[in-house]
């Protein structure tokens, strides 16, 4: 179903509607993600509800983070039954696009080619132990929501009043990056997790002038990670590296490509939301900054980040088998505050 746009923007570029400084104002992923909310907590027993869901206003709705954490909120996979866990995925795929589910889905598949590879035996790495929670009730007025974590995954919404407040931070990750172990139930040798988030960004980087990289380069040396991962709001630094206005058009392409695939992991209608955002503020405002080799195989960093978003990507770190920058992090960020919260 189209989604209904009812949206007016500040001078800042800042979404506005019904007197809000922002609102996601569409009916059709926060109607899907009520019915299959409402699905899910039927389905659970008492006991089970007393992990799954929590008062809106919990402090853990704000709590989270995509490393094998020993426990978190929520109830994972791994307690529920087969109706369950069915319910449970549907509300995933509420969430997300196609192919943001099958993303996720990866991602949770790979969880066995750590276990196999793990020196130490240890719980954490098990493909059925991402957490699902709610906050509040999945009704049609009132605000409520919801998260989907585990290692590598992090999904986070906010609804209020049947309409979408909030989609991030939305993060992904991949280890390893590129599977080169073959290990029974885990995704095929050969498969690149992220694949286009990384090739987009070598290729954007890659085809800048000396003068450009002058401009884009943050450092020669990638940092170890993504910044303020588990942060509950996005970094307030003003926007670094090359402006999409001193790009070639060429470049500017290959940037909406590099953006769109991270939009093309959401709904259709939070994805538009998310590039009528962009152009309101102005495309010529995004800034491309890199940090690191232009190649595989060494470490590298780039950020993309525009009045109305931030996107980090790193690969830095080796995989369990040793394979150096092997292990990606990747994350979507509301520059205007995640959770539906105010920065």
């Amino acid at each position: 179903m189209r989604a209904h746009w009812k949206m007016a923007f500040c001078a800042a570029g800042l979404l506005a509607v019904g007197g809000g400084w922002w609102r996601l104002a569409y009916e059709g992923s926060a109607g899907t993600m009520s019915k299959a909310g409402e699905a899910f907590v039927a389905s659970l027993s008492a006991e089970q509800r007393e992990k799954a869901v929590m008062p809106f206003d919990s402090p853990k709705r704000l709590d989270w983070h995509f490393i094998p954490k020993d426990s978190r909120k929520g109830l994972q996979l791994k307690d529920m039954t087969d109706a369950q866990r069915k319910a449970a995925m549907a509300l995933l795929q509420s969430g997300v696009s196609e192919v943001g589910a099958g993303k996720a889905e990866t991602i949770m598949a790979s969880e066995m080619i750590l276990k196999s590879l793990q020196k130490k035996e240890t719980p954490v790495r098990d493909p059925q132990r991402y957490y699902f929670t709610v906050f509040g009730q999945p009704e049609a007025t009132g605000r409520w929501g919801w998260s989907v974590e585990g290692h590598h995954l992090s999904l986070n919404f906010t609804v209020e009043d049947g309409r979408l407040l909030s989609s991030t931070p939305t993060f992904f990750g991949a280890n390893p990056a590129e599977i080169k172990t073959e290990v029974a139930g885990a995704p095929k040798v050969g498969t690149r997790l992220l694949r286009k988030e990384e090739q987009l960004g070598f290729d954007l980087y890659n085809s800048l002038t000396e003068d450009q990289i002058k401009i884009a380069l943050l450092a020669a040396k990638a940092p170890a990670d993504i910044r303020g991962p588990a942060d509950q709001q996005p970094p307030k630094a003003a926007a670094e590296g090359l402006p999409a206005a001193s790009m070639t058009d060429e470049q500017v392409k290959t940037l909406k490509a590099l953006i769109t695939a991270y939009t093309e992991n959401m709904p259709k209608d939070v994805a538009e939301y998310r590039w009528l955002a962009i152009d309101k503020a102005g495309f010529e405002k995004i800034h491309f900054a890199w940090a690191g080799a232009g190649k595989s195989g060494v470490g590298h960093y780039y950020r993309v980040q525009g009045p109305s978003f931030l996107i980090e990507f790193n690969n830095t770190q080796p995989d369990l088998a040793g394979n150096i920058a092997n292990h990606i992090h990747s994350v979507w960020r509301n520059t205007a505050g995640d959770f539906g919260v105010e920065q």
